[in-house]
């Protein structure tokens, strides 16, 4: 029986590649298990300072497995213990504090598209397309593409995906915000992983609590996030810094600037 999910570690780099192509990654009951398992483990795993989420080519996730949505599998409308906090059972992605970067390879549909958003940010194939049929399949979201699509691209556009139907290309999905980078299909992986390794090359406690406070100002008004960020960096130099480390950072930083330019 092939794997439904593939999960490959290198360079502390986790990437997880839905593996379901004949079916276009859709995602069936056994595929949300194994996916939540495996991110959980990505998550828990020492070796692993990044996780990438991609699929098995032609598509990224063509959403819900409608068969089994039909039948009224209810796997498919939780993915989360019932005595998990309601902040846990946001998404389709088990909570964590490493990056989740999407690598999309091709169409992200409804739930797929949902799945897409759940990641911190996306990296494009010039094939990907993406699309919200919700309201043409009759169902409503539940993964948060109501709150996380409009963060994204806007309400006004958001609305439009989701009242229509209708598909956005990468070089569209770019012009709107919806993903950092469009590039050859090829090299979607590679750039991927590139970006990955810079992620891996900061300090990684750092990375993660500015993670964590960007979650918890997403929860709270904008006034009180500005509070939450305060309190989060009152805390972290309360702990104190070093002087010698902060100096060969900052000279790190400033030659690193400049390879970049």
């Amino acid at each position: 029986m092939t794997d439904l999910v593939l999960t490959e570690v290198a360079d502390q780099i986790a990437t997880i590649t839905l593996n379901r192509p004949d079916a276009r990654n859709a995602l069936s009951g056994a595929l949300l298990k194994e996916l939540v398992t495996s991110v959980k483990a990505a998550q828990a795993d020492d070796a692993v300072s990044v996780i990438i989420l991609t699929g098995a080519d032609p598509a990224f996730c063509a959403g819900l497995d409608l068969k089994e949505l039909g039948a009224g599998a209810s796997t498919l409308t939780s993915t989360r213990p019932r005595d998990d906090t309601p902040v846990e059972r946001r998404g389709p992605l088990p909570p964590g504090p490493k990056p989740v970067i999407g690598a999309i390879n091709g169409a992200a549909i409804t739930g797929g598209f949902e799945l897409a958003l759940a990641c911190d940010f996306l990296v494009a194939s010039d094939r990907a397309r993406f699309a919200d049929t919700h309201a043409r399949v009759g169902i409503q979201p539940w993964w948060g593409l109501t709150v996380l699509l409009p963060q994204a691209i806007g309400l006004r556009r958001a609305r439009e995906m989701s009242a229509t139907g209708n598909f956005c290309d990468a070089q569209k999905a770019l012009e709107w915000g919806l993903v950092n980078h469009v590039v050859p299909h090829d090299h979607l992986l590679p750039f991927t992983r590139g970006l990955a390794a810079d992620i891996v090359s900061s300090d990684q406690r750092a990375v993660r609590q500015i993670y964590d406070t960007y979650a918890r100002g997403s929860r709270v008004t904008v006034g009180d996030a500005w509070m939450v960020e305060n309190d989060v960096a009152a805390a972290w130099q309360g702990q104190g810094l070093d002087p010698d480390e902060i100096e060969r950072r900052r000279q790190g930083i400033t030659d690193r600037g400049r390879g970049q330019l």
